[in-house]
């Protein structure tokens, strides 16, 4: 169809039977067609249309929400992501078969200029949905959204237990006990035992220091040192309760990852009997006690920690936030800008004035990222390509760079089940250097030019 025909061509309802809702906290309000609604009740407000309707957000009103969408005929809904107010609404309307819209805020502001209330909020989106102008937000399987809850529930218990890690750090400061500075990880085995006896009553340095780890680069004399301190009641009574807190948050947090455990022997066999090659397991800081590698490889087929930067929770975060199914991206290259990994092309007369990444919270794409800067040293393919990247465009394109590349691999794999070959760096280093001489051969032709290497003597 040419331009002019488009310009010609009317905008067509491809929804007829389209609501939309504006979500709050304690009301919803719903727009439905005008020829669908049904005639309004006795109090009904006079100035409000017999479309549009306000319900509460109590369980018993939203099943009176979607009677009402059942009255209307209405067969697909569109609402906003509001904080967390939309989930409960959107789990009751698609357990009561309606197909339903999460959209983005940012596809459905009004018009500048024009009045914007709740009750225009939610016409605004149902005429938006009605002409199929909205897209709806990814959201994964119910068993993946499942194995997600339980994922960032993981990651909040570990932001809360280290904030009593920092109130135990504040207390030995005030009595001024240096045991942050002779012991990397004061809830390591050192300093945990440390701590313990103090609590228990043992103030001697040179006893103290006795609980000294073979691995630990500070000798028993330089740790009794630093254990001087003055032992005021108070702050040992904070140190008691920091310690007790991030304690019973480790508690939780075993929990957590057994729950997490059991998600993952829930989803189907995909491995199709195959066996993970042996790799070394290297114990992380508030990493999962499972074999989190051996559970993904069995959930999606294919072991995403042979790629370069991923490890094996890198790789649990990935998949427990986009799934196995990657049909919902047609192409690697929608993947990418979903993650906001691409840059978002601003161009007018000709000129272009920005290509910056999209900014968002989308924890795939904070997880990429996290590989794609732990390549900066790597001695591989990737670490080489982050390190000409930097060198060329700086620290930040460059970890955006390599994180897209990683999130393709990442995409080919899940979705065609492609085994994954590390390369070489000096493989790498060579195919790029062919690639440049070729390119500067090819430039040196059109300005009619002939490149030859210099001779040595």
């Amino acid at each position: 169809m040419s331009s002019r025909q488009l310009q010609r061509a009317s905008l067509r309802i491809t929804n007829p039977h389209a609501a939309g809702i504006d979500i709050h906290l304690a009301e919803h309000w719903v727009a439905v067609p005008p020829e669908s609604a049904p005639p309004p009740p006795k109090g009904h407000p006079a100035n409000l249309p017999a479309y549009v309707r306000k319900f509460a957000t109590c369980t018993a009103d939203l099943e009176l929400l979607a009677d009402w969408l059942t009255a209307c005929g209405i067969t697909t809904v569109a609402m906003e992501s509001t904080g967390v107010y939309w989930i409960t609404l959107f789990e009751l309307l698609e357990r009561r078969g309606f197909e339903v819209f999460l959209v983005n805020p940012r596809h459905t502001k009004q018009v500048p200029g024009r009045p914007k209330t709740d009750v225009l909020d939610c016409q605004w989106i149902q005429r938006l949905h009605s002409y199929g102008l909205l897209a709806a937000s990814f959201r994964p399987a119910d068993n993946v959204v499942v194995l997600r809850s339980y994922l960032r529930q993981r990651l909040m218990l570990i932001q809360y237990g280290g904030y009593h890690i920092q109130h135990m750090q504040k207390a030995l400061e005030q009595m001024n006990v240096k045991l942050t500075v002779v012991v990397r990880d004061i809830t390591g085995k050192t300093g945990l035992a440390i701590i313990k006896s103090i609590l228990a009553g043992i103030r001697d340095p040179l006893q103290l220091a006795k609980h000294r780890d073979d691995r630990c680069k500070h000798t028993e004399s330089e740790i009794a040192r630093a254990l001087y301190g003055n032992w005021r009641v108070e702050h040992l009574f904070a140190l008691q309760q920091a310690l007790a807190a991030w304690q019973f948050y480790q508690e939780q947090l075993h929990v957590c990852d057994e729950r997490i455990e059991e998600c993952l022997k829930s989803f189907a066999d995909k491995s199709q009997g195959k066996t993970l090659p042996a790799k070394r397991r290297q114990r992380q800081a508030n990493g999962p006690t499972f074999d989190v590698r051996g559970r993904l490889f069995r959930m999606s087929g294919v072991d995403l920690t042979a790629i370069e930067g991923i490890e094996a929770s890198t790789a649990l975060v990935i998949q427990s936030e986009i799934g196995t199914d990657m049909s919902k991206w047609t192409t690697e290259k929608h993947f990418t800008s979903w993650l906001g990994l691409s840059p978002q092309h601003r161009g007018s007369a000709g000129k272009i004035k920005s290509r910056h990444v999209r900014r968002g919270s989308n924890r795939a794409a904070k997880a990429f990222r996290l590989a794609g800067q732990g390549c900066h040293h790597a001695k591989n393919a990737m670490g080489a390509f982050y390190r000409r990247i930097q060198a060329r465009c700086g620290g930040p394109k460059a970890v955006i760079a390599t994180a897209r590349k990683i999130a393709i691999r990442v995409y080919r794999m899940l979705k065609f089940g492609m085994e994954y070959v590390r390369q070489e760096m000096l493989v790498s280093e060579q195919a790029y250097r062919l690639h440049q001489l070729n390119a500067l051969a090819r430039k040196a032709r059109q300005l009619g030019y002939l490149l030859q290497p210099a001779t040595t003597p």
